[in-house]
């Protein structure tokens, strides 16, 4: 069941969510709630209850259209640590779920796990939805009439919301005109990507691809393979060339 005020919906999460500082559990909560403050992806709040710190206010206000006015409060940890501005508390929030719940910033802490795997860069969204399907199509990738991959082996993965990404076996890739990038990001749904960028006959692109070596459980077809940004690149296939995305997914409203 979910309650909204505005575009911020709020629903009860069913995962044992937890969360540590230095190896020690300062939230441990199965009753969290998932708050779409953002249209892409939730945010916890916990049972004030479930935080084991002292909450000191700060005098700080937060304001927020839709919910209310937060109080900023610092974490104060038993072994004498503080996690400075680290959480908000509606006091008399627009969405009576909140009251009693503290929204505590990612990156606060340490780690957060739901059940008893990590989570990385944000709650994950229960209706987002991971699709790697093995596939014959003939798929070719060019960038300024260099050709990078000729594959008949591609993974097609489908992401709720986003573009359909499509992941090439390195040996139907032409590795060596790419060279390893020190960037690296994370996706709650797929794991850490390592990226590549593009070195070929006076034709440079920076982190033009990338790879997830050892990716999340549902993933796991997408391991060791090259997607490309099809953003960057001149895709064709099955002999149409597909017409470049100006991004990832659409834009929709943010909620405040």
């Amino acid at each position: 069941m979910s309650v909204t005020a505005g575009r911020v919906r709020v629903e009860h999460g069913q995962k044992w969510v937890r969360a540590t500082v230095a190896g020690r559990t300062v939230v441990d909560t199965r009753r969290s709630l998932l708050v779409w403050e953002k249209p892409f992806y939730p945010t916890y709040y916990v049972p004030t209850e479930d935080v084991d710190a002292e909450l000191r206010p700060t005098g700080e206000v937060d304001h927020s259209p839709s919910r209310g006015d937060a109080e900023v409060v610092d974490l104060g940890l038993s072994d004498g640590t503080v996690l400075s501005g680290a959480a908000l508390r509606y006091p008399e929030p627009r969405l009576p779920a909140l009251a009693d719940h503290l929204r505590i910033a990612w990156d606060a802490v340490d780690a957060w796990y739901e059940e008893d795997e990590q989570v990385f860069v944000h709650a994950r969204d229960p209706y987002v939805r991971i699709d790697a399907l093995h596939s014959s199509r003939h798929v070719v990738v060019e960038r300024d009439g260099i050709l990078l991959a000729d594959s008949v082996r591609p993974v097609l993965l489908f992401e709720t919301g986003l573009i359909v990404r499509t992941y090439l076996p390195p040996t139907d890739v032409r590795m060596d005109h790419l060279e390893a990038s020190d960037t690296v990001t994370r996706c709650p749904y797929k794991g850490t990507a390592s990226y590549l960028h593009l070195r070929a006959e006076g034709v440079q692109a920076e982190d033009i691809a990338w790879t997830y070596p050892f990716p999340t459980r549902e993933s796991l077809p997408i391991a060791g393979l090259v997607v490309f940004h099809d953003e960057q690149v001149d895709l064709t296939v099955d002999g149409v060339q597909q017409t470049r995305p100006e991004r990832p997914f659409r834009q929709p409203e943010v909620a405040s």
